[in-house]
């Protein structure tokens, strides 16, 4: 029989790495697995500007997270760089499974994190962080003056193009229909907005430019035609977001943890999920806002409850 750590925390983004730091300082024997790189989508940020305590100039995802992840291991934390396969959550003793190991643990932590739905262009991976966004709060402020095209014409869409538009001179939505999809109320504001353009049955085929975004091709779904969008000569740039949906890494525990109809997992105010002794933290669960900060909350309440569940005191 291996080691039986007091919690397991599957993710090394915000929310796991929080959880570490906290389960580290309480004592508790705590491994935390990541399949990746530490930091999931925060870690490709090149710049942050809305994290408290952040260094206010020239901080990056990369530099965040390292920080976040030499705090974990100051406290005694353990890594493991593997993929976790199969779970066995009920009974007293969790199992986690990857094809090299097993791990056990009487608590787990689920932080595994959320993607944004990709735009499904040319070039796309090449500029994200370079004038490819997919998160509006976060990077809205880079692109003050400038001209952003955004791609989807949901709730979500049409929001987040109306908050660019106290940043960007103009935004202009690309939906690949003729009408939006939001709700009435979004879209009548959207309408009204002075800012706000369409692209209407139009897809972005490819996003190019010289390490930066300068420029992309639009095609119309309905004749085939492309046009070339082109950055501004006095701007050099502009800014493309992707809001087509995000999608939570939770595959994993599909019909063990209950879940909302997009796979985001359910929990209360403390992260307990519907199986004992087994929480959710950060992005993979239903929240109304998915930032580091929110993230490192979950997974510091997430650990406080672990400790609670192992301590006499409690």
């Amino acid at each position: 029989m291996g080691k039986i750590y007091d919690v397991i925390i599957l993710g090394a983004g915000p929310a796991g790495l929080a959880a570490g730091l906290y389960a580290g300082r309480s004592r508790l024997s705590t491994l935390i697995i990541e399949k990746g790189q530490d930091g999931g989508q925060i870690a490709i940020t090149d710049e942050i500007e809305n994290y408290p305590g952040q260094i206010v100039e020239g901080e990056s995802g990369p530099s965040l997270i390292a920080r976040m992840t030499g705090q974990a291991e100051k406290f005694g934390v353990e890594r493991v760089s593997d993929t976790i396969t199969e779970v066995e959550l009920e009974g007293d003793v969790k199992v986690l499974k990857s094809a090299k190991a097993e791990y056990q643990a009487k608590n787990i932590i689920i932080a595994t994190g959320a993607y944004s739905r990709p735009i499904g262009c040319k070039g796309e991976a090449e500029f994200m962080g370079k004038g490819v966004s997919y998160c509006a709060t976060c990077d809205a402020n880079f692109f003050e003056d400038f001209e952003v095209y955004v791609v989807g014409g949901g709730d979500s869409a049409v929001e987040e193009a109306m908050y660019l538009t106290k940043f960007a001179r103009k935004v202009t939505i690309i939906h690949r229909r003729n009408e939006l999809r939001a709700a009435k109320s979004i879209q009548e504001k959207a309408f009204a907005n002075p800012k706000i353009d369409f692209f209407w049955d139009s897809v972005v085929e490819e996003v190019y430019g010289d390490d930066i975004l300068q420029g992309m091709v639009v095609k119309n779904v309905k004749t085939g035609e492309t046009r070339k969008v082109e950055a501004d000569p006095e701007d050099g740039m502009f800014g493309l977001f992707g809001f087509i949906g995000t999608v939570p890494n939770s595959k994993l525990f599909e019909g063990i943890i209950d879940m909302d109809e997009r796979g985001y997992i359910k929990t209360d105010d403390d992260m307990h999920t519907n199986v004992p002794n087994v929480y959710a933290a950060g992005d993979v669960r239903i929240k109304s806002l998915r930032q580091v900060v929110t993230a490192a909350a979950d997974g510091a309440i997430a650990a406080v409850q672990v400790e609670r569940s192992l301590s006499d005191y409690f």
